[in-house]
């Protein structure tokens, strides 16, 4: 069975920094397509990084020099460094991947984290 893991939200003022971790189980993100996304409150989920095939890496231009995607591959962790934190980067942040993913946008990944609240104030 496979579980994503995320944790390391929190409350921030702006400006602020956060680390969300993401832990696997079931599932290696070695070579997979990996990726983060967000849910603002009445907002639809949004794509804030992802991590394809090839390796590339396409960040949301919102959060571009801001964000910062890694994973440790020993420890099957994938990490999101949000440097500069804003009000906007309000939203329910979530990790997600996907054995296949071409064409395909990190918020259709097939499998995906709970969740971790992540709330910037000004």
């Amino acid at each position: 069975q496979v579980q994503l893991l995320d944790s390391g939200g929190g409350s921030v003022q702006a400006g602020g920094s956060l680390r969300l971790s993401c832990v696997a189980s079931g599932y290696t993100f070695r070579s997979a397509c990996v990726g983060w996304l967000r849910q603002a409150p009445g907002k639809e989920r949004e794509g804030v990084v992802r991590i394809g095939h090839n390796g590339n890496t396409d960040y949301a231009s919102s959060v571009k020099g801001r964000f910062t995607i890694s994973q440790d591959n020993a420890k099957n962790i994938l990490y999101l460094q949000m440097n500069s934190l804003q009000p906007e980067d309000t939203a329910m942040y979530s990790c997600a991947a996907d054995t296949a993913c071409y064409g395909k946008s990190v918020v259709d990944f097939g499998y995906r984290g709970q969740g971790t609240q992540v709330t910037v104030s000004s």
